[in-house]
């Protein structure tokens, strides 16, 4: 059974944390990071700790 954690919320079901029925993430912790030099905009930035479900 996942653990839902309401303090992180996701819209990204093809991840292996997304809980399932829910928009949250079940991890405990998130790492984001970024794929820009500087990034200026959200779409510059990125969640490390997904994980595609497989």
């Amino acid at each position: 059974m996942e653990t839902v954690n309401k303090s992180i919320q996701c819209t990204v079901t093809q991840c292996q944390h997304h809980c399932t029925n829910q928009d949250y993430c079940s991890l405990d912790t998130v790492q984001i990071g970024t794929h820009e030099s500087n990034p200026t905009v959200n779409q510059c930035t990125d969640c490390m700790s997904f994980m595609a479900k497989g």
